[in-house]
């Protein structure tokens, strides 16, 4: 008994030292993700780039949209009428073309953002104007770059991981490149590669195919053999992962980040 007891006291001075430490912990996150930035997103209205713009007001920051204003914004999924009101009143929208060289000198004041997220970026003349501009500014933090799982080469293990090789060669060579040059310009960056990203308001057929033969009474064709493996994302998941960049750019800094779901998933399981 008296073993007990002292065994009891022991875990309950371990346990409170624990909460404590866990509490601790816990206000640390709570006051460093309470810290609020200055945001340039590029693209920013259309499925990715808008739950992102919508998660960053979230957190608090401050948002520049910057875009050719050809899509109008409208509420992402579960978004509130004055929660969606509420984004847009507090942003800041810049009109532009980011492959006119002269706009994006003009109209971007790179010494005002601490953060860019480039959602929309396809070649390396995409991004190498942007980029320069936030070469050697001091209070610049990071530079989150939307590039793809599609640079991997081809290969029998599935999901891929951040170490596999890369394919130069590959349809997105283009994104490949643009992480070569934000590299070789020694912006502190990093880049996420998302396979195949789902969800509400996605402008790809990538998940709407299925499900609208399957609603339509249809049945589901399915290439080859079905046993092809690929993987799928949610675009609130990407969104919440690319956020978190912010404050953590001692760790992601030159890092790129694959997301998707944990498990790879045949044709077939779709």
């Amino acid at each position: 008994r008296v073993l007990l007891r002292a065994s009891l006291r022991s875990y309950e001075a371990y346990h409170s030292k624990m909460k404590i430490l866990l509490l601790t912990i816990a206000a640390a996150v709570l006051i460093r993700s309470s810290e609020a930035y200055n945001v340039l997103v590029i693209g920013g209205t259309r499925f990715s780039g808008a739950s992102l713009w919508r998660e960053l007001h979230k957190r608090g920051h401050a948002v520049t949209v910057y875009n050719r204003g050809k899509t109008e914004p409208k509420p992402v999924c579960r978004e509130s009428d004055d929660e969606f009101k509420s984004r847009i009143a507090a942003a800041t929208f810049i009109k532009g073309d980011r492959t006119n060289v002269d706009q994006i000198n003009s109209l971007i004041d790179s010494s005002k953002y601490e953060y860019v997220y480039d959602m929309n970026a396809r070649e390396l003349e995409d991004v190498q104007p942007l980029a320069s501009l936030f070469v050697g500014q001091s209070g610049f933090k990071q530079y989150v770059f939307m590039s793809s799982a599609g640079v991997y080469l081809k290969s029998d293990e599935m999901p891929h991981i951040e170490t596999d090789p890369v394919d130069p060669k590959s349809r997105h060579k283009g994104k490949l490149n643009c992480e070569v040059k934000l590299a070789e310009l020694g912006l502190p960056w990093c880049s996420f590669r998302p396979t195949y990203i789902c969800g509400p308001q996605n402008y790809n057929p990538v998940e709407r195919y299925f499900l609208e033969r399957v609603t339509a009474g249809r049945p589901v064709c399915i290439p080859s053999h079905g046993q092809h493996l690929t993987g799928l994302g949610h675009v609130e998941d990407l969104a919440v992962a690319m956020a978190n960049v912010i404050g953590r750019e001692d760790r992601t800094t030159g890092r790129v980040y694959n997301v998707q779901n944990t498990q790879a998933v045949t044709f077939d399981g779709v």
